[in-house]
């Protein structure tokens, strides 16, 4: 059990609904990510998801995309990514860190050496965009033996045969897509995800928690899809943050911290 199975052990016990926040890795820079982290910590949230800075983000939309282009223009590398997680574990040996991504720098820097330095420096789980779990046995095997949980995604498009797969490979949690399309989208009726939630669980007998993301952007959505589910994401809301104020870091980190305040004071009561 690593620290992000455990968090979730515990949580669920107490049936709290995790906050989980995904920001670019080196967006605008790597410091103020460093900076950033620590707001999202003070500020109640529970897990990061760290974006790995790709070329082609297929999976998000021009906001995070944005914020991606900044990050690139540093020429951020997963070495430096590493770096980022050695140095906020010598603060914090307490959040669960997750890498989200796409499979190219993976590949690049190999299933073995990157789950070895993954382990090294205090990542607890890797989320890979465009890596199904039909074509995942070789790094899942590898981050296993490193304790990494390998969390897959599943959307209402997903079909009952292959959720099933899907389940069975995750570990940590399963991330549910709200909606078709891109990252940054809206939700506008909250009962299909709810019922595609309540499905996942019957079929994984309970087994792994189900979190939700994509659309949530307020209290509002965020209190209702936490209603039902087992935590929340939400990235594209705090990258639009980034993007409008890295220029007034000060104001940055206040709007950041009392955006996500208010996002898990609205989490408190299911």
């Amino acid at each position: 059990m690593n620290r992000l199975s455990s968090f979730f052990k515990k949580n669920l016990s107490e049936d709290k609904t995790a906050l989980i926040t995904y920001l670019v890795c080196g967006d605008p820079d790597i410091k103020t990510t460093q900076k950033i982290m620590k707001t999202m910590v003070d500020s109640g949230v529970d897990v990061i998801e760290l974006g790995i800075p790709f070329t082609d983000p297929i999976a998000d939309g021009p906001i995070i995309q944005k914020g991606v282009e900044r990050a690139l223009k540093k020429n951020i590398s997963l070495s430096n990514i590493f770096s980022l997680v050695k140095e906020f574990r010598k603060t914090n040996i307490f959040t669960p860190i997750v890498l989200m991504g796409y499979m190219n720098p993976i590949e690049k820097m190999g299933y073995k050496n990157f789950s070895a330095l993954a382990k090294k420096y205090g990542v607890d789980g890797v989320l890979i965009v465009d890596l199904p779990p039909e074509e995942s046995a070789e790094i899942n095997l590898t981050l296993s033996k490193n304790n990494i949980s390998q969390i897959f995604l599943a959307s209402p498009t997903t079909e009952a045969n292959r959720l099933q797969n899907i389940i069975n490979s995750s570990s940590g949690y399963l991330y549910y897509v709200s909606l078709k399309g891109i990252t940054g989208s809206s939700i506008k009726n909250f009962s299909p995800i709810k019922n595609n939630v309540e499905k996942i669980r019957k079929i994984s007998k309970n087994k792994i928690p189900v979190v939700v993301g994509f659309g949530i952007k307020n209290k509002i959505t965020a209190k209702n899809i936490g209603k039902f589910s087992d935590g929340i994401i939400i990235g594209s809301s705090i990258v639009e943050l980034i993007d409008k104020n890295y220029h007034q870091k000060g104001i940055m980190y206040k709007k950041i911290k009392s955006f996500l305040v208010n996002i898990k004071k609205a989490l408190v009561y299911k």
